[in-house]
């Protein structure tokens, strides 16, 4: 199960009690305050992990509690420390507040650790002379996991262009594919290996759609995933099957990115023009190429033709 997007709860530990304790030695005339000071709860603390890929472990867990700090003893005896609680996310991770508009952290390396919330303090006890006090509350927050994906190249265009059966020839990726639109309905992420030293992770974006920015047919769910990518391969039908005109599709899915994020506009895009075995699919081409002066790389994911050279280009530009 892909899960990207999840609210949860986080509650740090609370500070233990500071003790009030009063002891009397043999030789001493008057008893003497020697109470310690209670444990500091623990904290909560976030971290990107590269063996985590979803998000799916918050969709049946909520909420996430660390253990609060021991009270004080006697003799000046202060209490442990609660123990924190590390919660593994996925690379690409962006943690918000559930009510706010406030942005925590964006966990886009491995490794990375953030305390999302704070233990309380621990009470301090009467051993200074003063009275004892009580032990702080550990911070609580509501916050929203989202995930973003992190890649080196994104495969974007409408349902049905051949993003799938793609990502399947270039990669160790194994999506759904059938002939049908929105076969692929979650992120898909591969490793292209070009040689000993040359390989980049590509993520097969599901189709988009006009009014993707908007929500419809999901596309903000997986416009955000594009947001990570350095380049972006946008994918054509150039044998029109669905009846869409390709220069038409490339319009309207440039538009939808500028909708939703202006700055992916400026991100650099290799035109792949696909299903070239069509018969249909040459002419297009010409009638396409009068209308873009972009360069265009035709390919065929059936036969596997100008594959390798559309690799090449989309390596160079990386």
């Amino acid at each position: 199960m892909f899960i990207d997007h999840a609210d949860i709860s986080v509650k740090a530990g609370d500070g233990g009690d500071g003790c009030h304790s009063l002891s009397k030695g043999k030789v001493q005339r008057y008893k003497r305050p020697d109470g310690g000071d209670g444990g500091k709860g623990g904290d909560i603390i976030l971290t990107s992990d590269n063996n985590v890929q979803t998000l799916v472990d918050f969709y049946f867990r909520k909420h996430f509690k660390a253990d609060a700090g021991t009270n004080g003893s006697g003799n000046n005896k202060k209490g442990h420390d609660g123990r924190d609680m590390v919660i593994r996310v996925p690379v690409g991770t962006l943690v918000k507040d559930r009510h706010e508009d406030i942005k925590y952290c964006d966990l886009t390396e491995a490794g990375r650790s953030v305390i999302i919330t704070k233990g309380g303090p621990g009470g301090k006890g009467n051993s200074r002379g003063r009275d004892a006090t009580p032990g702080k509350d550990g911070e609580q927050k509501e916050i929203v996991l989202e995930l973003k994906l992190v890649a080196d190249v994104g495969i974007i265009g409408y349902p049905n262009v051949g993003k799938s059966s793609l990502i399947s020839r270039i990669s160790n990726a194994r999506p759904k594919i059938a002939n049908y639109s929105f076969t692929t309905k979650t992120p898909v992420l591969g490793l292209v290996r070009l040689g000993p030293e040359r390989s980049f992770l590509v993520c097969d974006i599901p189709g988009l759609i006009e009014g993707a920015h908007s929500g419809r047919g999901l596309g903000d769910e997986f416009l955000r995933h594009i947001e990570r990518t350095r380049i972006l391969v946008h994918m054509i039908d150039m044998a029109a099957v669905e009846q869409r005109d390709p220069f038409h599709d490339l319009k309207a899915i440039t538009k939808e990115l500028g909708l939703y994020n202006p700055l992916l506009l400026k991100r650099p895009q290799v035109l792949a023009a696909n299903k070239m075995d069509l018969p249909d699919a040459s002419r297009n081409l010409d009638e396409f190429k009068k209308k873009t002066k972009k360069a265009i790389y035709p390919i065929s994911c059936v036969t596997g033709e100008g594959i390798k050279r559309l690799l090449e280009a989309v390596y160079k530009k990386l």
